[in-house]
């Protein structure tokens, strides 16, 4: 027998020793194996892609709402100054048909960026309930003034600029909150009294004095909406002046109580 047959049977049945060689392919097949279904990242690009495949959603969300932040805080202006052009001026029909149509877009507008972002983040009833001030706003036409607020900290941040402390920004917040919605009720509370049966409220400069006192919680009563639908916006105007009311008067005491306590750490003690 030459060397390579007695090197294969040596193969076969063991070491050279006689001992007999571990089956390896019989303890694989015995053996049940465990896989795991989950991709192991072969390179730098499939390694990102696993980091950051689960947050894709989330990041598309987030640049559409980057993107449209300051286009729906123009809508929002440009359907505020058609509204009080309908409500205010003695326009044409041509006008009148012309600020309707902003107001329209606008609203289109507030459509598009609600059902595009409810697409992205692919939580369905879930995004409604997480999002109840964009689902307001889309269904109450008069709260869209609201959307201008949010440009203010978009202009800062894109400029590179600080942001406001905490307090200062709810203050700020709250102040062009009542201002945009304190205008906003005007026109819409004028708009469906000032010809009236009965109405009290018959100048724009009645309707603005009734909104002040109203967001103010003070409600003098010399002047009162006397329609149904100026009653409902009055119930809205005084439910969002208590809750600004709230917030400032808050905001405010817990600023008090802040300052109070660093001058009670830095004081030495025993003063």
């Amino acid at each position: 027998m030459d060397d390579e047959t007695r090197g294969a049977d040596s193969a076969d049945t063991g070491g050279s020793d006689g001992t007999e060689a571990p089956d390896t392919d019989g303890a694989d097949l015995r053996e049940p194996r465990t896989t795991d279904t989950r991709k192991t990242p072969r390179g730098p690009h499939d390694a990102h892609q696993t980091r950051t495949g689960a947050h894709a959603p989330d990041s598309r969300q987030a640049r559409w709402e980057a993107r449209m932040e300051v286009p729906l805080g123009v809508a929002s202006l440009a359907f505020l100054t058609a509204y009080a052009l309908r409500v205010l001026a003695d326009l044409q029909s041509a006008a009148l048909d012309l600020c309707l149509a902003v107001t329209l877009a606008a609203w289109a507008l507030f459509a598009v960026d609600y059902a595009v972002r409810w697409r992205l983040s692919g939580q369905r009833l879930r995004f409604v309930r997480t999002h109840v001030q964009d689902t307001v706003v889309l269904i109450l036409p008069l709260l869209r003034p609201l959307r201008v607020v949010k440009v203010y900290e978009t202009v800062q941040r894109r400029h590179g600029q600080p942001r406001l402390a905490l307090h200062a920004r709810v203050i700020v917040y709250a102040g062009l909150a009542v201002l945009l919605l304190g205008f906003t009720g005007a026109l819409a509370v004028y708009q469906q009294e000032h010809d009236a049966p009965g109405a009290s409220i018959r100048t724009f400069g009645d309707s603005v004095w009734w909104t002040c006192s109203t967001l103010a919680t003070v409600g003098y009563g010399d002047v009162v909406p006397v329609t149904p639908l100026g009653r409902l916006i009055a119930v809205g105007v005084m439910a969002i002046g208590l809750a600004l009311l709230g917030a400032v008067t808050g905001t405010f005491a817990s600023w008090l109580l802040q300052v109070f306590a660093r001058e009670d750490d830095e004081r030495p003690p025993g003063s």
